[in-house]
C-alpha cells in the first residue's frame, strides 16, 4: 500500500481509538494547562466556576447542553423565549403549572446524558458490520485495529507500534467488562457502557484502572505526588510552579491521600476522580431556581423562568425547536 493509504488508514484508526473508544482515563499527550481529571455523574456538567455576572456559560450548557449551547446567537429574544416556554411544558412533568427542583435536577440529567446515545448512534453504523444490531468484539477489533493486525510491518514508528499494542488489549479488557453476559457480542447498552464506562457503576473500576495505568509512571501501582501534578501541568521552561499547582500539591496531601502514606491507591484514585458526596445536577437546579424564584415559595412559574430567560438560554434558544419532535424516550 502507498504511503499515503497507509498513512489515511493510520490516521483513521487512531482517531477511532482517541476520539470514540477512550473515556476519561485515556492515553494523553502530557499537557501544559489544566486537565480535569474528575468524572462526574453528568459527563458534561463540569465544576461550577466562580459566579460571573456577565455569562451565564455554565448555566446554559447544564440547562441546555454543550452542543446545543453552541447555537444560542441563531434566534432573536423572542424566538428563544417562545422556545423556551415549550422546553418548560416538558420540564413541567406533572403538568401542575409548576416547575421544582427535582424536575429541574431531573431534566439535567437527561440533558446532559442525551450527548452520550447521540453519540453511540452516530458511530454505531461504523462498527456493526453485518447490520445485525449487535457489535462482537471481533468487529469493533477489526474496524479500529484491522490494518494494523493485518500489516504490522508497516507500522515500524515505535510510538505507532506501542500506540496500538497498548490499547488493544486495553480495549478487549474494557469490552468484557462492559459485555454483562460474557458472549463476547455487545448491544446498544453495553456498546455504550463501553465508550463512555464513567457513567456505568460495573464500569467505575475500569476507570479507576486505566486512569491509574495513565498516570503511574514508575508502575509501582499507586500514584506519588509527583506523578498526580505531572498529569495535570509540565513545565514549558524551568520557573515557579504556577499558585494552581501549588494549592493542588496542598490539595493532594490535604485531601487526595486520605491514609497519608504519601501516595494514591485504587480506592484513593476511586475517591478523587469518582466523587460520589456531591451531585452537580441538583446543585445547577437549585441554583436555578433560587436566582429566579421571585416569590420565594421554592418552585418557578413559567413567568418566572422567562423573566429570568437569559440565565437558561441567554439570547437564543438552541435546537431545541428541533429537539420537540425527536424522541428521546431512551433518555
Amino acid at each position: 500500500m502507498a504511503r499515503g493509504g497507509r498513512d489515511r488508514l493510520l490516521g483513521l484508526a487512531l482517531g477511532l481509538l482517541l476520539a470514540l473508544a477512550l473515556a476519561p482515563g485515556a492515553l494523553r499527550a502530557k499537557p501544559t494547562v489544566r486537565k480535569e481529571r474528575v468524572v462526574r455523574p453528568d459527563s458534561e456538567l463540569g465544576e461550577r466556576p466562580a459566579e460571573d455576572n456577565q455569562s451565564f456559560q455554565y448555566d446554559h450548557e447544564a440547562f441546555l447542553g454543550k452542543e446545543d449551547s453552541k447555537t444560542f446567537d441563531q434566534l432573536t429574544s423572542e424566538e428563544s423565549k417562545e422556545r423556551l416556554g415549550k422546553i418548560v411544558d416538558r420540564i413541567d412533568s406533572d403538568g401542575d403549572g409548576f416547575v421544582t427542583t427535582e424536575e429541574l435536577k431531573t431534566w439535567i440529567k437527561r440533558v446532559q446524558r442525551r450527548y452520550i446515545y447521540d453519540n453511540v448512534a452516530k458511530v454505531w453504523k461504523d462498527y456493526d458490520r453485518d447490520k445485525d444490531d449487535k457489535i462482537s468484539w471481533e468487529e469493533y477489533k477489526q474496524a479500529t485495529y484491522g490494518y494494523y493486525l493485518g500489516n504490522p510491518e508497516e507500522f515500524q514508528d515505535p510510538l505507532d507500534h506501542n500506540t496500538f499494542k497498548k490499547m488493544l488489549p486495553r480495549d478487549e479488557r474494557r469490552f468484557k467488562a462492559a459485555d454483562l453476559d460474557g458472549d463476547q457480542i455487545a448491544t446498544r447498552e453495553e456498546f455504550t457502557a463501553f465508550l463512555h464506562p464513567e457513567e456505568f457503576e460495573h464500569m467505575k473500576e475500569i476507570v479507576v484502572l486505566e486512569t491509574l495505568e495513565d498516570i503511574d509512571k514508575n508502575g509501582d501501582g499507586f500514584l506519588d505526588q509527583d506523578e498526580y501534578i505531572a498529569d495535570m501541568f509540565s513545565h514549558e521552561e524551568n520557573g515557579p510552579e504556577p499558585d494552581w499547582v501549588v494549592s493542588e500539591r496542598e490539595q493532594f496531601n490535604e485531601f487526595r491521600d486520605l491514609n497519608k502514606d504519601g501516595k494514591l491507591d485504587k480506592d484513593e484514585i476511586r475517591h478523587w476522580i469518582l466523587p460520589q458526596d456531591y451531585d452537580h445536577a441538583q446543585a445547577e437546579a437549585r441554583h436555578l431556581v433560587y436566582e429566579s424564584d421571585k416569590n420565594k415559595d421554592e418552585k418557578l412559574t413559567k413567568e418566572e423562568i422567562l423573566d429570568n430567560w437569559n440565565m437558561f438560554v441567554g439570547s437564543q434558544a438552541t435546537n431545541y425547536g428541533e429537539d420537540l419532535t425527536k424522541n428521546h424516550d431512551e433518555l
